[in-house]
């Protein structure tokens, strides 16, 4: 069993409670998420995070195939942190940590994933022709659409 890690920071020129506002609303998914992936929420996203939310949405991630995807807010820490988990979808583990914490200047935004594709060794074999760099690219627009939002950090 191969579960792989992905971890991303960036810093952004905003207040705290302006980035937990954003980064903590399942609303605001759709607008850091390339539009390619059709990227759509069912349910679940109704109300403020909370532990044990249930969120689920249709992502279109490859060949314009809808995919289900459930996740549940496991751990809420506000304005520093929040965990979610793939309860249904396309990976066999997906574990997504998102931090947060102010630095002179702005705030520091971190993510670390967890992540198990599916298919065993067809799976580890499509993981660095297909799934890493779709996960970095999504990655890359997420960090470039906030760029947009709120600008570039100085340092």
């Amino acid at each position: 069993m191969k579960i792989y890690t992905l971890h991303a920071t960036q810093k952004l020129p905003i207040t705290l409670k302006e980035a937990w506002d954003f980064l903590s609303s399942p609303n605001n998914l759709k607008t850091i998420t390339p539009p390619y992936m059709g990227f759509h929420i069912q349910s679940g996203a109704e109300e403020k995070m909370y532990a044990g939310q249930i969120i689920e949405y249709v992502v279109t991630p490859v060949l314009g195939i809808p995919t289900t995807w459930v996740t549940e807010i496991t751990h809420v820490e506000y304005q520093q942190y929040f965990v979610d988990e793939q309860r249904f979808g396309p990976y066999d583990l997906w574990h997504h940590k998102h931090f947060l914490k102010e630095i002179d200047g702005g705030v520091l935004m971190e993510d670390l994933i967890h992540y198990k594709i599916p298919l065993g060794i067809l799976g580890q074999l499509a993981h660095p022709i297909i799934v890493k760099p779709k996960l970095d690219e999504i990655f890359e627009y997420r960090r470039k659409k906030l760029i947009e939002l709120f600008g570039e950090f100085k340092s």
